[in-house]
């Protein structure tokens, strides 16, 4: 028995969500916000046996995609000096992906 822990973009939780429940897993969606662009993701919990995990990473994978995106940055200034914040190529969107051994599975 394995735990995934997927986390994926806001962007793409519907669809993962959608071919996870239409592949036949069982999941648990949290709202969740990522560190570095201070996003929104969503974060997915699937129990399921060990031979169905490559089966959900591939739909996982097929589904959260990776694009690039301008996001605004703010140079360094001096206190009150008018600045134009830079817009800069960001990479977002795919998943980060943890696979973890369960010792015990029960459903109540």
């Amino acid at each position: 028995m394995k735990l995934i822990i997927a986390i994926v973009n806001n962007d793409d939780s519907n669809a993962v969500q959608t071919a996870l429940t239409e592949g036949g897993y069982f999941i648990t969606k949290m709202a969740t916000s990522g560190g570095f662009l201070r996003k929104g993701n969503t974060t997915f919990l699937i129990g399921t046996n060990d031979e169905k995990v490559d089966g959900a990473l591939e739909i996982i994978k097929a589904n959260a995609k990776k694009r690039v995106e301008k996001e605004p940055t703010v140079p360094p200034t001096e206190m009150g000096e008018f600045f134009t914040p830079i817009m800069v190529d960001v990479l977002v969107g795919g998943a980060t992906v943890l696979v973890l051994n369960v010792d015990r599975f029960e459903k109540m």
